[in-house]
């Protein structure tokens, strides 16, 4: 995962605001007959998932070429209803005049965005046994709190730094959602991507931001990355942590209330590969396919949850 945020943040460095870009490329070999190009782009929250599915069905499928770009769900929408790209990767709900435009959805897997601090914060401690309750992110991302100690009730006088996405972004509209807001509301310093996001947290002690599951937990150690704490999620309002609501020590364990519903949504929720119009093209149909049955297997394996086999299904019969 490390790798994957530094690749991200190198390339968008060097290429712009184009995005993230990562291809698989043609192998030698008579590969099975399939063969062709696939186009993605969008959503850096599914990023790390469609490079995974990539690599798996590149393998059984090794004469079609792939390429995936990253660069948030708004872009991943555009490109795919201008047929810039053969899908758009989106992280948030399908707006109704998208879907009149041409817009197709299919639901691949599941997700969640979570609140991050740094964890050499000084009011580590106290933050994380009251957690973030709606009311309390609505006044962060507002710049109606700017000193944590206004949140912990304490005299510390240590600002507040807080972060959002410059990018259109399905994170950012999930997140909201989940205080009442749309990602045009959020007032912070806007940060290009989740990486981005990772990173400005990474390096300010004062900060405190959102990013999507891969990117706040490293998949290897299965827990937060080094500089990251998630803030747990005040679901009673009551300012105290109760066990119930405390799964964030690893991914795993959050995942696990995610799936079980222990974990509202939003801020979690299902994650689209979006085409213009049903596919028509083999290999697009192909890839869907794969995605929707062998590879739900790789879903816990790099931070998301699979789909609900009856959903799995419904999603698959939309292809057809």
């Amino acid at each position: 995962m490390n790798r994957i945020i530094i690749s991200i943040i190198t390339i968008i460095i060097v290429g712009g605001c184009g995005g993230a870009t990562k291809r698989q490329t043609a192998t030698d070999g008579n590969g099975d007959g399939l063969s062709g190009s696939i186009q993605l782009s969008g959503a850096f929250a599914l990023y790390p998932m469609v490079i995974k599915w990539s690599e798996e069905f590149r393998k059984l499928h090794p004469n079609v070429q792939i390429d995936v770009s990253g660069g948030g769900a708004g872009k991943g929408m555009t490109d795919a209803l201008a047929g810039v790209a053969d899908m758009g990767m989106v992280s948030r709900e399908i707006y109704a005049e998208e879907i009149a435009k041409g817009a197709f959805p299919v639901a691949v897997v599941k997700d969640a965005v979570v609140p991050v601090i740094n964890d050499r914060n000084p009011e580590l401690a106290a933050i994380k046994k009251r957690g973030l309750s709606r009311e309390t992110a609505r006044k962060l991302w507002n710049k109606e709190i700017t000193h944590w100690g206004e949140i912990t009730g304490s005299q510390d006088g240590l600002p507040l730094h807080v972060f959002t996405r410059s990018d259109a972004c399905g994170a950012a509209e999930t997140f909201a959602a989940w205080f009442g807001r749309k990602q045009e509301h959020l007032r912070a310093t806007a940060v290009f991507g989740d990486p981005g996001i990772a990173v400005a947290v990474q390096k300010d002690k004062a900060g405190i931001g959102y990013n999507n599951i891969a990117y706040a937990y490293d998949q290897k150690t299965k827990k937060t990355f080094e500089g990251l704490t998630v803030i747990p999620l005040d679901l009673n309002d009551n300012g105290v942590i109760e066990p119930e609501e405390d799964f964030y020590e690893s991914v795993e364990t959050l995942m696990k209330a995610i799936d079980e519903g222990r974990f509202p949504s939003p801020p979690a929720r299902d994650l689209y590969l979006v085409t213009r119009g049903r596919p028509q093209r083999p290999e697009v149909i192909a890839f869907l396919a794969y995605v929707l049955n062998e590879g739900q297997q790789y879903a816990a394996e790099t931070g998301f949850i699979a789909l609900p086999e009856e959903k799995r299904k419904a999603e698959a019969d939309k292809l057809y």
